[in-house]
């Protein structure tokens, strides 16, 4: 069964990364409100990297931001924690492949796979947690100048970019966990395994020192047949 939640977890934080990825150039991380407006001639989204305006016949035109030094601090914070997120989730792909026990790629002990599977969920749990905090970073940025009534600028609201975002961080995350929940069964099954398979050992015979031959010689001939020849005189046997 542990197998099956180490598989598992993995293929879920790599549909994490997959989000991710689609998430960073995704162009609808906020829109442009229409609250308050009588007619709406255009509508305005962003995301990390540029905005763009579209009409109400379908044409939109996009520019791309300016310097990265003349961006707010909390951009540029949440394209570099983006970025970081993306990276250490794809070394944890390449970790995982190295730790799960269904594959034969690396080491052949299951505790150094665990290891190596334990420590591709911590990559990927602190990719998720980049890419949670990069995300609600934005979100509260948008939320705090939409209620502000002194903001004198262009109103936002939550672009769909950002609840794929979230959901992508939440799969990273739990496929961690997944990854290392097993990293401590390595050691017990690998001792269970040793104990099963103990090498046959023929048993040895020891030879005890042979013990001294006694040879049973036989014993002389009494005398008795002899002395009976005594009994009787010479002339008996004539």
């Amino acid at each position: 069964m542990s197998m099956a939640v180490e598989t598992f977890g993995y293929f879920m934080a790599a549909l994490g990364l997959l989000m991710l990825g689609v998430t960073l150039p995704h162009s609808y991380w906020r829109v442009s409100t229409v609250h308050g407006s009588v007619i709406t001639t255009n509508t305005i989204f962003e995301n990390l990297w540029y905005s763009c305006a579209t009409d109400s016949l379908g044409v939109y035109n996009c520019r791309e931001f300016p310097s990265m030094l003349a961006l707010s601090g909390y951009l540029q914070a949440c394209r570099a924690l983006m970025i970081t997120a993306i990276l250490l989730g794809f070394l944890g792909l390449l970790l995982g492949i190295l730790g799960l026990r269904c594959t034969n790629i690396g080491s052949k002990v299951l505790f150094r796979k665990a290891k190596v599977a334990a420590a591709a969920g911590a990559l990927h749990i602190v990719a998720g947690l980049c890419g949670m905090v990069a995300i609600s970073w934005y979100a509260s940025n948008i939320t705090k100048e939409f209620f502000d009534p002194l903001f004198p600028g262009t109103k936002y609201e939550l672009g769909s970019a950002l609840y794929l975002g979230w959901s992508a961080s939440l799969l990273a995350i739990l496929g961690g966990i997944c990854l290392c929940s097993n990293c401590c069964c390595g050691n017990d099954e690998d001792a269970a395994g040793a104990r099963a398979w103990v090498p046959y050992k023929a048993p040895t015979k020891t030879t005890k020192p042979s013990s001294p031959i006694t040879v049973r010689l036989p014993t002389p001939a009494s005398d008795e047949g002899d002395s009976s020849f005594g009994k009787y005189g010479k002339n008996a046997y004539v």
